[in-house]
């Protein structure tokens, strides 16, 4: 199998919502454990400084959040079903008839189904009220509060994934799994630093996979502050639109490269930075969108406050049905967004930076 897919594959279905991220560090670590030295924070953010690093040169964090919208179990019923809430932004909708993984006090993951009342039970009223996530519950087979607690061995507090695994249709170039926002970032880190081993750069690079985004960006204002970088990227997941509004606003479509944003609901990217990304990507024929968007957010926002702020984009590769369990994404704006990448921390410099 292709190494790249691999990779995506691997980090992919690492199970880690806010907070409980240590499946997917391991397995970044076992995939860059000789591109360069680790070190974490107390939060669980992981970085990764390349290996040829010298002192004294301008700094650019490559960032990544390594966390997945999931649940937490909130309690468990005398019956034992199991109560929840959801961790990072779901449409509720989404969420029933999905099999699920919770991971028990010992760390194992047990499967089980989000369910809700069958509709043979069901009171007309109950068939026409909107859908609300405390008419669903978690199953895993258990008939006792009992049982949950002593068999299954499931408290309170327990995390809980989308129970996928991800594929990769070569056919069609098409990648389907969960948590591609923003393990395809975690991803597209790891592949830089690959793709830029034994180059000589006019800059160290510093990976930043950073915790408890999908909550807050929690996790990206402890790493800016850390790294304290010069300039920055940050890979994301991105919502694709290309399916849910009219042809002309249209502005993350899958295979049509990775997207730069202008704009979203916490920053205005730095426009001198992006025209510089957006002209190379134009020159060296990367195929690349750009995108004006009134919502959203991602670690650029409190990367770009960083210090005395910190020039900051975003290269997003799109994601359609972001923030459910099936993402549909395409290799193809995975290379194409580390390639970009690469060719701009080849350029830049001192000089280049500090005219940002």
């Amino acid at each position: 199998m292709n190494s790249t897919i691999e990779l995506i594959k691997q980090i992919s279905d690492a199970n880690g919502i806010s907070g409980f991220e240590d499946e997917v560090l391991q397995v970044i670590r076992s995939n860059a454990k000789d591109l360069g030295a680790f070190s974490e924070d107390c939060m669980r953010n992981l970085y990764l400084e390349k290996k040829d690093n010298v002192e004294g040169k301008p700094v650019v964090m490559l960032d990544a959040h390594t966390d997945e919208v999931g649940f937490m179990v909130k309690a468990i019923r005398p019956d034992g079903q199991l109560e929840f809430i959801n961790i990072g932004g779901w449409v509720v909708t989404n969420i029933p008839a999905h099999q699920v993984r919770v991971q028990n006090r010992f760390g194992k993951y047990i499967p089980g189904v989000v369910a809700s009342k069958p509709p043979h039970f069901m009171s007309e009223a109950e068939r026409k009220a909107p859908l609300d996530i405390t008419n669903l519950v978690i199953d895993v087979g258990a008939s006792s509060k009992e049982e949950i607690e002593n068999d299954f061995c499931i408290d309170i507090a327990a995390p809980v994934v989308p129970e996928v695994s991800c594929t990769y249709d070569e056919k069609h170039d098409l990648l389907v799994g969960k948590a591609f926002d923003n393990r395809l970032g975690c991803a597209s880190i790891v592949e830089t630093f690959k793709r830029l081993e034994g180059e000589k750069l006019n800059v160290n690079v510093i990976g930043a996979f950073a915790s408890q985004e999908e909550v807050g960006t929690r996790g990206a204002t402890v790493t800016v502050n850390h790294v304290k970088p010069d300039i920055a990227i940050c890979f994301e997941g991105c919502p694709a639109d290309d399916t849910v509004v009219a042809e002309y606003q249209r502005q993350t479509c899958i295979k049509h490269g990775p997207m730069l944003r202008h704009i979203d609901a916490r920053m205005i990217t730095n426009p001198r930075f992006q025209r510089f990304a957006l002209n190379l990507a134009k020159e060296l024929n990367i195929p690349c969108q750009s995108a004006v968007r009134t919502g959203g957010a991602t670690d650029g926002a409190p990367i770009h406050l960083g210090a005395l702020g910190v020039p900051c984009i975003v290269i997003g590769i799109p994601v359609r049905y972001a923030h459910t369990h099936y993402g549909i994404s395409s290799l193809s704006d995975f290379n194409n967004g580390v390639k970009l990448a690469i060719e701009i921390i080849k350029r830049l410099d001192k000089d280049i930076i500090g005219g940002f």
